[in-house]
């Protein structure tokens, strides 16, 4: 079969690698489409880990094959399914705390394409390990394959968002609207909370009132600016970048929206320290910020401790995904409550998945979310 292999530090191979085989109460997977995530755009990168592997864990395709045992689970070849390569043990100290992401279990890569397991959906095939396999879900015949590959992400920002002490009517600053903070804006709408978002973009403004955003406010050049006002001014900029008269006019629309008070959370979809200790400023007492782009190691952060304190503000952060999730993700997704179709903004071949990883790593004003796809209708 054909397959996008990791050999070293933004080195991506077309080639071909034997289809993997089975062992008992495995699943073979034709692949349909794989979405590109930030996770693993930075082992990319970065090199954080060593090659060959073959990555992608946004998983969906069709059951082509069954091992041992595998039909007594209700699998059958021609089932539609979408993929979740980390299933927690549920049993182990973090699983008790509900900390799944730091379960022994949980770090397993339990799907692969060959190679040491990495997600393998830069493939044609991927096999399916048991322990997995709690994670897979059914697509519905009336969904399409993008859909099923986009229930993981949305896992991961569910998860993070019952994080949140809400109350119906609080008012929560989502800061980036790409697909994650578009994802938040709708999720936190459905919750009941006024979501006040944030971008560089007015393209992505615009998406995000579809998706359920109260308030629009763009940071751009030397001015927080509302989106209707932001339309005059085309210059690219650093989110809520630290210049006075930046902080300062941003500082009192959201005094103006929020009549005073000040937000009752913050969720930041960007890795800005500088919006970090903007966001606990603007947070009023009790209220909460939430890290959620934070993933890169040996960043030092100032913050005030009195504010954690005396003020009552909490600081939490939320990786990946929350297996107990998927049943209610599914329906989310499936259902279209939350729909993600918008959020798909391009597809590549399988051929050219070095050039998908590219523009999710460098994204356009007109790019959000990117798939690789196989050789199946999407």
């Amino acid at each position: 079969m054909r397959a996008v292999v990791y050999r070293g530090v933004n080195d991506l191979r077309l080639e071909t690698v034997p289809v993997p085989r089975l062992g008992s109460g495995e699943l073979l997977v034709k692949v349909a489409v794989c979405g590109v995530c930030p996770t693993d755009i930075k082992k990319i990168q970065y090199g954080t880990v060593p090659p060959p592997r073959i990555f992608g864990h946004e998983t969906a395709g069709v059951i082509a094959k069954l091992g041992a045992g595998a039909s007594a689970r209700g699998w059958k070849i021609g089932d539609r399914v979408a993929l979740h390569h980390h299933v927690p043990c549920l049993d182990c100290h973090f699983c008790r705390h509900r900390a799944f992401a730091q379960c022994a279990t949980y770090k397993r890569t339990g799907i692969t394409a060959g190679f040491e397991p990495a997600g393998g959906g830069y493939a044609e095939y991927v096999r399916v390990m048991p322990f997995v396999l709690p994670g897979v879900v059914k697509i519905p015949a009336k969904n399409s394959f993008a859909e099923g590959a986009m229930l993981e992400p949305v896992n991961t920002v569910l998860k993070a968002v019952r994080r949140l002490s809400l109350l119906r009517g609080d008012v929560v600053l989502v800061a980036g609207q790409g697909p994650i903070g578009l994802m938040f804006t709708r999720l936190l709408q459905l919750a009941g909370a006024r979501v006040i978002a944030t971008d560089l973009l007015a393209p992505r403004l615009k998406l995000a009132k579809k998706f359920g955003a109260q308030w629009t406010l763009i940071a751009q050049g030397r001015a927080a600016l509302p989106r209707r006002q932001a339309a005059e001014h085309r210059r690219p900029a650093s989110t809520l970048n630290s210049q006075p008269s930046t902080l300062n006019r941003f500082s009192s629309l959201i005094r103006r929206l929020t009549r005073g008070h000040g937000l009752d959370a913050a969720v930041l979809a960007v890795p800005s320290d500088d919006v970090v200790q903007q966001a606990l400023q603007w947070t009023r007492g009790a209220g909460q910020v939430l890290l959620f782009s934070h993933t890169k190691r040996g960043a030092r952060l100032t913050v005030d401790p009195a504010t954690i304190c005396v003020d009552e503000k909490d600081l939490l952060g939320s990786y990946s995904s929350d297996f107990t999730l998927q049943d209610e993700v599914a329906r989310l997704v499936f259902s279209r409550r939350l729909d993600v179709r918008p959020l798909i903004s391009h597809q590549f071949p399988l051929a050219q998945t070095a050039a998908a990883v590219a523009l999710a790593a460098h994204p356009t004003p007109d790019s959000l979310k990117v798939l690789v796809r196989a050789d199946v209708e999407c």
